[in-house]
């Protein structure tokens, strides 16, 4: 929470046209959506994924103002439930130095 870039968020369109990555830093929450009907989405971990220490926040959080490009939503269950930031306990968050 002590982040100057909590609750902030940064937004970009990736697409095969504009050939572009993204570096997601460990700690950083992150979300994508898929704008046309298929889409290639791989990402590479800084460690072995462990699905235990895995956390979410609600993609439609009304704190955070993201203005997602969507007029129909696909969920996971899981994602589907999960918290707003002001809901998540301080011991959930990562650690900011």
């Amino acid at each position: 929470k002590n982040s100057p870039n909590f609750g902030q968020y940064y937004s970009h369109i990736l697409s095969e046209d504009n050939h572009r990555q993204m570096y997601i830093p460990p700690g950083f929450a992150h979300g994508f959506c898929v704008l046309t009907e298929m889409a290639d989405f791989a990402y590479k971990c800084t460690d072995y994924y462990h699905p235990e220490f895995e956390r979410g926040i609600a993609w439609d959080d009304p704190g955070l103002g993201i203005e997602w490009p969507l007029s129909k939503v696909i969920l996971s269950d899981k994602d589907n439930n999960n918290p707003c930031l002001t809901d998540i306990s301080d011991t959930d968050l990562p650690a900011y130095p």
